[in-house]
């Protein structure tokens, strides 16, 4: 059985990393960029992963546990960021990012 070559896990890390970074850049409601953030990192953990698991043993079993601290960290995020988006919707009835112009000191 044949390896993947560390190329292809590199080429589908960039191209996750570069739909996130589009995905909330365009997007305006707060979901939006909050799922481009996922990509992002999960982009970056697909990098990780590959290069602890490549030939060349740059980053050993220290990527996976990153990766494991990457994914601990965008789940506690995700919790918050959430909590932040109902409670907005909550005072002004829309998720939509640029309605929170009023929260400027």
């Amino acid at each position: 059985m044949e390896d993947i070559p560390v190329n292809m896990f590199l080429g589908v890390g960039a191209i996750l990393f570069v739909c996130g970074v589009l995905c909330m850049t365009t997007k305006r409601n707060a979901i939006g960029i909050l799922m481009g953030v996922e990509l992002v990192l999960n982009g970056a953990n697909i990098n990780l992963v590959a290069f602890s698991n490549s030939n060349y043993g740059l980053l050993g079993i220290d990527g996976q546990i990153m990766s494991l601290f990457v994914i601990v960290l965008a789940a506690a995020e995700a919790a918050v960021a959430l909590a932040i988006v109902l409670s907005f919707y909550n005072n002004h009835q829309t998720v939509d990012v640029d309605q929170a112009s009023e929260l400027q000191g």
